[in-house]
């Protein structure tokens, strides 16, 4: 069996919220900000993204904030969200994660984001600036 992995993690600033609306709601404006994710399914339209920019008929939950894992992973990378979740799970927070073709991404409430960080750090991962827009 191979080591936990570690990872380098970016938080992602703003404030975020997490919606649902019904499966079959349209979507008039697509949400602005430096993430969004849309993910429909038989169940709702699922929504993260800044909380100003959630539509108003949803049913919402937040504050939170996100992090990343900082660059592109390998599809194939077995374990990294497990590894994120365990030491936040033992520390009481949860977590609400959104895969991408390049990377993870993973929401906490915003009153959990002092203790998400030292318990991530505490675990071996380590925090890094976002690189700037241009790089």
């Amino acid at each position: 069996m191979s080591a936990t992995p570690t990872v380098e993690l970016t938080w992602i600033p703003g404030r975020f919220a997490i919606g649902r609306l019904p499966p079959d709601a349209p979507l008039l404006a697509v949400p602005g900000g430096p993430f969004f994710s849309l993910t429909r399914s038989p169940d709702e339209l699922s929504i993260v993204c800044l909380e100003d920019e959630m539509p108003a008929a949803a049913q919402r939950e937040g504050p939170y904030a996100l992090f990343r894992v900082a660059g592109s992973m390998d599809l194939g990378k077995i374990g990294v969200i497990a590894a994120i979740a365990r030491p936040l799970a033992a520390f009481g927070v949860s977590v609400f994660s959104v895969a991408t073709f390049d990377t993870d991404y993973v929401l906490v409430r915003e009153a959990d984001q002092a203790r998400t960080q030292a318990a991530l750090e505490a675990a071996g991962h380590h925090f890094v600036a976002a690189p700037a827009a241009s790089e």
